[in-house]
């Protein structure tokens, strides 16, 4: 069997039994160690990949939510769309104009007596659908403007409040006298 070069000088008297060993427990010292800075360095890759993981969950959560909100919105939207087509009342161009605001700028649509006096009293409302204007009753108005203001243009819904307010405001002058020599 052949002898390990440290044997070999050992028996040639090149080396003694006291330095053998030395060099024998640091070389263990050094496997040990290096064992130890691989088992640290596996916990650190595995950390670095946990922290990893956690942070894709949050960004796929992140990204979860936006298209479930972005989903939302646009059923929210068709809801709209149907009820304004299911609501839509038919209008007949008429010699009266009723006048509303978009965007800050004022637009005239003409319609007949009767869906004057509907839209006057807070009967119909008039909403815009892909820039076309159309006129739906009252009850559909306020369920659009639950879920998206902007398409309810025009609403003549005053509160009995406000108009109790408005009755009031007018009778203001009911308690003065008029004098008798006033000619009109």
């Amino acid at each position: 069997m052949a002898l390990s070069l440290q044997e070999q000088l050992l028996q040639a008297g090149l080396a003694d039994k006291k330095k053998a060993k030395q060099v024998r427990q640091q070389k263990h010292k050094q496997a040990k160690e290096k064992k130890n800075h691989n088992v640290q360095q596996t916990n650190e890759s595995k950390i670095a990949a946990e922290k990893a993981a956690e942070q894709k969950k949050a960004r796929d959560r992140e990204l979860n939510q936006k298209a479930k909100a972005e989903a939302e919105k646009k059923a929210v939207q068709a809801q709209i769309v149907q009820m304004i087509n299911v609501n839509k009342q038919s209008r007949k161009v008429g010699d009266i104009a009723c006048n509303f605001s978009d965007n800050k700028v004022i637009k005239r649509m003409y319609v007949d007596k009767n869906i004057h006096t509907q839209i006057t009293q807070g009967q119909l409302a008039i909403v815009k659908l892909n820039d076309v204007y159309e006129l739906i009753p009252m009850p559909v108005a306020d369920k659009i403007a639950e879920r998206d203001e902007s398409y309810v243009l025009y609403r003549a819904d005053i509160l009995p409040e406000e108009k109790a307010k408005n009755s009031e405001d007018e009778d203001w002058y009911a308690d003065y006298e008029i004098p008798d020599d006033l000619s009109w």
